[in-house]
């Protein structure tokens, strides 16, 4: 209809980005807790963390601001938000990592509580990287940890987890990217002139206003799974069933005349 060309072609537009941060970022969310729930809780802790200590270190220390869609956002609540999340980041990998229910592939997603999970541990999840600790840092560590056992003072080396590393890429990604997502959703609203896309928080817009940063983060872990840590795909009994089923009759006849072969 003539006249609409500019409302039709912004529904158009909506409809698109709303497939793109949506759609896309759940299907990372989904793949990445099939992989364990401590890829989807992590990062997701690491950018909440990080979304808080930037408004703490920027309200009480923000002087040089950060970027102008963001007035609120300074350079000093972006750096003390970095140094925090890195922190927090190897007490949480470190913490959750202990946890089976985290650490174990899910071959379903379910809502029962306290489900148990059994599986042999990935080895990114058994300590084997060893790292030299600085006597400085041995010496002034010491005293508190001896206070709690003698058995946790700190020697020449560290044996930690490979996941240590990897969740400190994390955190380094959650405080230097994750926000150009929250950047990002500032100029799309300054360019349709909203100041949230929803009401549902009282003073902080709706679900979509907190979950900026959550969008990119999603999709960036699942990549970084994919090229740097993921093994060669490692089959279950469930899963080749789950393949089996979606033979023909023929198929699974043959299939059963191959094994019983092989049996023999």
């Amino acid at each position: 209809e003539k006249g609409t060309y500019k409302y039709q072609f912004t529904q158009f537009g909506w409809t698109h980005i709303t497939l793109l941060m949506v759609v896309a970022s759940a299907s990372c969310m989904i793949h990445n807790m099939y992989a364990g729930m401590v890829w989807f809780f992590v990062p997701v802790c690491l950018v909440i963390w990080n979304d808080v200590y930037a408004y703490v270190f920027g309200r009480f220390w923000g002087k040089t601001p950060l970027i102008k869609l963001s007035p609120k956002k300074t350079w000093e609540g972006f750096l003390g938000a970095f140094v925090t999340t890195v922190i927090f980041s190897l007490w949480a990998g470190v913490l959750m990592s202990y946890f089976e229910y985290m650490i174990c592939p899910q071959e379903e997603l379910t809502v029962t509580p306290f489900e148990t999970v059994d599986c042999t541990p990935d080895p990114i999840f058994t300590p084997s990287s060893p790292i030299l600790v600085p006597a400085s840092v041995a010496n002034l560590l010491n005293p508190l940890l001896e206070s709690v056992g003698a058995e946790y003072r700190l020697g020449e080396k560290v044996v930690v987890m490979p996941f240590v590393g990897h969740v400190v890429s994390l955190a380094v990604f959650a405080s230097l990217a994750a926000p150009f997502g929250g950047f990002f959703a500032s100029g799309f609203k300054r360019a349709f002139k909203i100041k949230d896309f929803g009401d549902l928080i009282p003073g902080h817009g709706g679900i979509t206003d907190r979950m900026d940063c959550q969008i990119i983060m999603s999709v960036f872990v699942a990549v970084y799974r994919t090229t740097f840590i993921l093994s060669p795909k490692q089959m279950s009994v469930a899963k080749i069933l789950s393949q089996v089923d979606l033979l023909s009759e023929a198929d699974k006849q043959e299939l059963l005349s191959l094994t019983h072969t092989l049996s023999l």
